[in-house]
């Protein structure tokens, strides 16, 4: 983003420093959103894998049915 800046060091909007600041806060905030929800998506993601694989390999096994007659 440009801005104009005056021979004071300001803008229209305020200080050149604080627009400088604020963008630099927006960013930060951005890039730790992102990275949440990327952690959140990779611990859903190994959640289904592993449900996924106690399927396929059976890790919980349905113990056997055994017919005790007298």
């Amino acid at each position: 983003m440009l801005s104009v800046v005056t021979e004071d060091g300001s803008t229209q909007s305020g200080s050149l420093s604080d627009e400088i600041v604020r963008e630099g806060a927006r960013r930060v905030l951005a890039a730790a959103l992102e990275a949440e929800v990327n952690r959140h998506m990779a611990e859903l993601a190994a959640e289904t894998a592993q449900a996924r694989r106690r399927v396929v390999t059976g890790a919980h096994p349905v113990p056997p049915v055994v017919d005790v007659l007298p």
